[in-house]
């Protein structure tokens, strides 16, 4: 069932009155439900625009991007903002953790927006945790944990307002080789578990890990591999 259309999709970024740098030229992509899809490519490829588009962190230049049935290639900021609250996870290379706040009260940190009671935010943040591994780590701070820890608690926060789709932009990028293993081990099993995941990764052994992966160069898709 398709989760998600990527319909002639283009972005251009305006640095000036006369200068246009076009990042995305026209892609043609079907995300499915339950996918575990790896966007590759080189730097400036366009994957990193794709992942933000997909996201909702961006609007498109022309084309169409229909999310869970709806249109969103118009959506206002607010609007987008919403849809992101409600239908995206995302997980970062640095990790983006509010470092004042305990990994439990990251974790919660969707939730207050959505406007979730105080006490099943925290019921849920803790059974999120539990599910990635952190444990009696959960009440630490982020500058008390290791990469590794973090990035659990970004996934943890990722899960925590039931996304259509996660997306994650080079999630091993900051993790030594292990660390990065376990963390993958964590996406391989929410892939069993019928989640939706994108993952941006210039890693041939990530991509490899997952169930396609899409090669992008200049702005256009260059192939699509089954794995």
């Amino acid at each position: 069932m398709s989760l998600a259309q990527l319909v002639d999709l283009r972005k251009v970024y305006r640095m000036g009155a006369d200068v246009e740098v076009v990042a995305l030229r026209s892609i043609n992509l079907t995300i499915d439900e339950g996918q575990y899809l790896a966007i590759m490519g080189p730097s400036g490829s366009g994957k990193s625009t794709i992942l933000n588009l997909v996201g909702c962190l961006d609007r498109p230049s022309g084309g169409r991007y229909i999310l869970g049935g709806q249109d969103v290639s118009g959506l206002s900021d607010g609007e987008l903002s919403e849809v992101r609250g409600r239908r995206i996870g995302f997980v970062f290379q640095s990790f983006n953790l509010i470092p004042q706040l305990t990994a439990l009260d990251n974790i919660e940190v969707p939730l207050f927006y959505q406007r979730m009671h105080r006490r099943e935010r925290r019921r849920r943040a803790q059974e999120l945790a539990e599910r990635v591994g952190l444990g009696p780590r959960a009440r630490h701070k982020p500058a008390e944990l290791s990469g590794g820890e973090q990035q659990r608690v970004a996934i943890a926060r990722a899960l925590a307002n039931d996304p259509l789709i996660i997306l994650a932009d080079e999630p091993t990028g900051n993790l030594d080789s292990r660390t990065g293993q376990e963390i993958l081990a964590i996406f391989d099993d929410l892939s069993s578990r019928g989640r939706t995941l994108i993952i941006v990764t210039h890693d041939e052994s990530v991509g490899r890990r997952t169930h396609s992966i899409v090669r992008v160069a200049d702005g256009v898709v260059v192939g699509h591999e089954k794995n």
